[in-house]
């Protein structure tokens, strides 16, 4: 089936086979994710949050692109135990420009406290 859809279409950028999920249910497992995103398609693996600051995401990662495109247009927004799902395409670029500007912060003000440019300076 996917074959066929192959043909001429052009997907924009941003369209990948890995979805990131937000605003999930933290009690939701992983079966109960393969029921929801399933039914788009193969998927290939589905990574659940169990950390404190990941709880309530997940990746999907669909064997075909056209699946997760399908999957993405039609579970944003998706109500699942009263809270409205959050699908969007992972941006590997984005997630690594988020570690950078935080590292660089930290270096900063590692800097700043090094050199003593933390106090203002009196004249």
């Amino acid at each position: 089936m996917a074959m066929s859809k192959k043909g001429n279409v052009r997907l924009p950028p941003e369209v990948n086979r890995i979805l990131y999920v937000k605003n999930l249910p933290y009690k939701i497992t992983a079966e109960e994710m393969y029921d929801i995103f399933g039914k788009y398609g193969a998927i290939r693996q589905i990574r659940v949050g169990n950390t404190p600051e990941t709880k309530g995401t997940a990746f999907v990662v669909y064997e075909d692109i056209f699946d997760a495109k399908n999957a993405c247009d039609h579970l944003s927004g998706f109500n699942v135990c009263n809270r409205y799902l959050v699908v969007l395409y992972y941006q590997s670029t984005r997630a690594f420009k988020k570690v950078d500007t935080d590292k660089k912060k930290q270096d900063l003000e590692q800097m700043k406290s090094k050199y003593g440019l933390n106090t203002p300076e009196k004249k």
